[in-house]
């Protein structure tokens, strides 16, 4: 039975781009649509494709869709440049709930993920609670050599963080949520840092937020509840060494976007007890699993650590040079209201200011 205390109004945003994920993206939507605690909304943000838009559109028409089915969904197209980032602040524009929460189109959430993301805002002080979020592998499971402590590279909770209910910089972005007033204090999400579609794959723009959250309202509290579960889907493409390094040096070249936008100091706090407790305690780990037999891939896990730490050292060099030319810009800005248009809007826009970075 749910809380009722517990029973506060979300709007979940999904964002997607491509139609190579049609049935990953409707099986996110159920999995929202059959939360123990109903959400507010389903917002579907489509970037830049109106052939997808047009088809989820029709998937989620009325009548053969209602509140009573689990909640309204409601498809938008990206109001604002293309990418991740715009995509989701055109999410928060539209949302109608008091909280917004996010959730990647290639990930399932498991029922009671709302109800435990909503716990944590019992203080007022709570601005973002983020939850754990586990890789759903290809055939063949994980790769023997692939370290738990590298899962953020396929956007999962890796080994170093914290269990349970804890306080943390800043939340993950594909199984996250916050209060919307945190979006008045801090602005939206920063363009410029996120993904853009299948472009390199570069991230960090739930980080550079929440260090601005907090330094706009410094009391806020962010937490994760590593009850709060999705399972993200890894296909094959990203099981492999090549997207391994791939991701790791555009992490590189995305913490130095963070790194000018907030400070060295700032965004890079968490990233210093990562690279020198957990990460030699998982080379250690591997070595000695090699050497006892234990577990297959010890080695190549070892390997994959000091390859995975010198290419994202390797991508923070150069972003830094980059960011030092003035090669590399982004924006960040108050949430301004989305105005729709086409067939896809609805029937009025949102006039109070939430909207997009621009």
């Amino acid at each position: 039975m749910i809380d009722r205390q517990l029973h506060r109004s979300f709007s979940v945003v999904v964002c997607a781009y491509t139609e190579e994920r049609w049935e990953d993206i409707l099986a996110a939507v159920a999995s929202v649509r059959c939360q123990s605690m109903p959400a507010t909304e389903t917002l579907l943000v489509v970037d830049h494709n109106e052939t997808l838009r047009a088809r989820l559109e029709a998937e989620y028409a009325a009548p053969a869709v209602t509140p009573a089915d689990g909640g309204e969904v409601r498809v938008l197209a990206n109001a604002g440049p293309r990418g991740l980032s715009a995509g989701r602040n055109t999410g928060i524009a539209a949302a109608r709930g008091e909280f917004v929460a996010f959730l990647d189109d290639d990930a399932v959430a498991e029922r009671d993920w709302l109800r435990y993301l909503s716990a944590g805002y019992g203080d007022p002080r709570v601005m973002a609670v983020g939850g754990r979020t586990l890789p759903a592998w290809a055939a063949g499971g994980r790769p023997a050599w692939f370290p738990q402590e590298f899962d953020w590279v396929v956007g999962c909770t890796y080994r170093g963080l914290p269990p349970g209910k804890v306080r943390v910089r800043n939340v993950l972005g594909g199984n996250a949520s916050f209060r919307r007033t945190a979006f008045d204090a801090a602005g939206g999400f920063a363009t410029g840092i996120g993904r853009d579609g299948d472009k390199r794959p570069l991230g960090c723009e739930e980080t550079e937020l929440c260090i601005r959250l907090s330094e706009a309202l410094p009391h806020a509290l962010l937490l994760i509840d590593d009850r709060a579960v999705i399972h993200h889907k890894v296909p094959e493409a990203r099981s492999g060494f090549g997207y391994f390094r791939s991701r790791a040096y555009a992490e590189g070249l995305s913490k130095a976007l963070v790194a000018r936008s907030v400070g060295a100091g700032k965004g890079l706090e968490s990233e210093r007890r990562y690279a020198t407790r957990v990460l030699p305690a998982g080379v250690v780990r591997g070595l000695r699993d090699a050497v006892r037999g234990r577990e297959r891939g010890g080695a190549g896990r070892a390997g994959a650590i000091v390859a995975g730490v010198l290419t994202t050292a390797a991508g923070y060099v150069v972003g830094s040079a980059r960011a030092r030319r003035g090669a590399v810009t982004f924006s960040s800005g108050p949430i301004s209201p989305v105005t729709p248009s086409g067939p896809s809007a609805p029937a009025s826009a949102r006039e109070s200011p939430r909207g997009a970075v621009v």
